[in-house]
């Protein structure tokens, strides 16, 4: 298998303490474990502390797809936060997860705020991150890393769409900085790796290279299966909503890319839905259905 490194200049509930936040910020964890049983993919165990929550199991696609929506209930990401989410999926489940809106990244004084998120999937899994977008207020001061680790035949699909700044009010993003880490790994063989590093002032948000003056970057990015060229093409063949947006897709050996750049993250959205539903069926035999919460 290659190796491929993308470095970019860009049930049962056990509730381990209450809500707090210390004066460095909220420090908050979540952990779930999802696990299939007979024909059901059933959620086991979610501990959490601090403000991070998981809503009731919800199925509606049936018993075998789990949907989770995972809840923040400060809404904003302010310096010093700390947000830590860990899932473990058992072997032949299948589990969505997603958010109730927009996470807002605030200015900061100089502290940082951190999301971190682990994935470990299991032999036969598919797992879903699907969170609604991230907007980075200027002089935010924010880190978001993702590491996945599949198991043999373990599936991720996964979005990722970031705004800069805030275009509806006129705010670009000129302050701040913004580090992404993101880490694809199978069976301890490297799938994707990709590093950002944007501070606010940087030229790579004007570059032709970077964002290109775009405000919002959506990803999509599909590990654990090879893409056939009949999906390619269907992918590739998706137009960008807006005018004047950028986008391609990218398949390698286990490995498919999906990147959009616009201004409207209504846009990138559609578009990342458009090529869900192209390789949703592809991987998992199911068509794809948007969460409801989105529609709220």
């Amino acid at each position: 298998m290659g190796r491929y490194d993308h470095e970019m200049a860009l049930a049962s509930t056990n509730q381990l303490t209450d809500s707090h936040q210390s004066p460095a910020g909220w420090q908050a964890r979540l952990a779930m474990e999802f696990e299939r049983r007979d024909d059901s993919t059933i959620l086991t165990r979610h501990e959490h502390s601090g403000p991070l929550r998981i809503q009731k199991a919800l199925y509606p696609e049936g018993r075998e797809i789990c949907h989770a929506i995972i809840l923040h209930p400060p809404a904003g990401i302010v310096g010093g936060d700390r947000l830590t989410i860990e899932v473990d999926v058992k072997p032949h489940a299948h589990v969505l997860l997603t958010t109730p809106g927009a996470s807002k990244w605030y200015r900061s004084s100089g502290a940082t705020a951190a999301q971190s998120v682990s994935l470990r999937v299991g032999a036969g899994s598919t797992v879903e991150w699907l969170p609604q977008e991230s907007i980075i207020f200027s002089g935010a001061q924010a880190q978001m890393q993702a590491q996945i680790e599949l198991a043999e035949g373990a599936r991720f699909i996964g979005v990722e769409t970031i705004c800069f700044g805030r275009r509806a009010s006129g705010e670009i993003f000129d302050r701040g900085n913004l580090k992404l880490v993101t880490d694809i790994r199978q069976q301890g063989r490297k799938l994707w790796r990709e590093r950002g590093v944007i501070p606010g002032s940087s030229a790579l948000l004007n570059s032709p290279i970077g964002l290109a003056g775009f405000s919002v970057c959506s990803t999509l990015l599909v590990a654990g299966a090879t893409i056939g060229p009949e999906v390619l093409t269907a992918c590739r063949s998706v137009t960008t909503p807006e005018v004047q947006a950028a986008s391609g897709v990218t398949a390698m050996p286990l490995l498919l890319v999906g990147r959009y750049l616009g201004h409207s993250t209504e846009a990138a959205r559609e578009w990342l839905v458009a090529l869900w539903s192209i390789v949703r069926p592809t991987l998992t035999g199911y068509d794809a259905v948007t969460p409801r919460i989105w529609a709220t």
